[in-house]
């Protein structure tokens, strides 16, 4: 049985695989999303940082700014969850570009909310191709859920799922840009046993 792996306790060479899927997922994030939007989107080298969820909320701009989450759930050789999350003006703007129309209302339409779901689906799909990838695990990614609420909530849910891991998540800034900051935040929450299968798959 694999022997679980708490990641607070993972060593540098680790981090530094994980920093590379990040940014070969956040290359595939930004190719798919110029076509998706029809326009050229420009990617800062994104930043990788293990924090404590508490501290998640805070790097984002406080608990209490207002994101779209797009959760993920992932099966297969391993399993666990994704969470992609950006500010609400940045989600309205990407919305705006993929329908070719400009989005003004306060909430999102039913319509709005499935191309946002859409646009989620393909930049989190961009990370896990570059997971898989590297590790030649097949991972299968659920339909995947919007919501728009405090970053302090939205955290609450991958929080309480990952207690059993450890305190400390990998958390993947990444800045998108085209006339404006389209920042977005990439979380990844695999179970306990599914760490120990992807440091196996990296061969350490």
């Amino acid at each position: 049985m694999d022997k679980p792996i708490n990641v607070s306790e993972m060593g540098d060479q680790y981090f530094d695989v994980l920093k590379e899927i990040g940014n070969i997922g956040a290359g595939n994030a930004t190719t798919a999303l110029s076509q998706m939007m029809g326009c050229k989107v420009d990617m800062a080298v994104p930043k990788v940082n293990l924090m404590e969820f508490k501290e998640v909320g805070t790097t984002m701009g406080g608990e209490d700014q207002i994101v779209a989450g797009i959760y993920l759930v992932v099966e297969g050789d391993i399993n666990g969850s994704i969470m992609f999350m950006q500010k609400k003006e940045s989600a309205r703007h990407m919305v705006s570009k993929l329908m070719g129309m400009e989005i003004t209302g306060e909430d999102f339409t039913e319509m709005e909310a499935s191309a946002l779901k859409e646009i989620g689906n393909i930049i989190a799909g961009a990370y896990l191709n570059s997971l898989s990838t590297l590790t030649n695990l097949t991972i299968y990614p659920s339909v995947p859920e919007l919501c728009i609420d405090m970053a302090g909530a939205i955290l609450s849910v991958p929080a309480i799922e990952f207690g059993a891991v450890g305190d400390k998540m990998l958390l993947i800034q990444t800045d998108f840009t085209d006339e404006m900051d389209l920042s977005g935040y990439f979380i990844l929450v695999p179970d306990e046993t599914s760490y120990s299968k992807i440091l196996t798959a990296l061969g350490f």
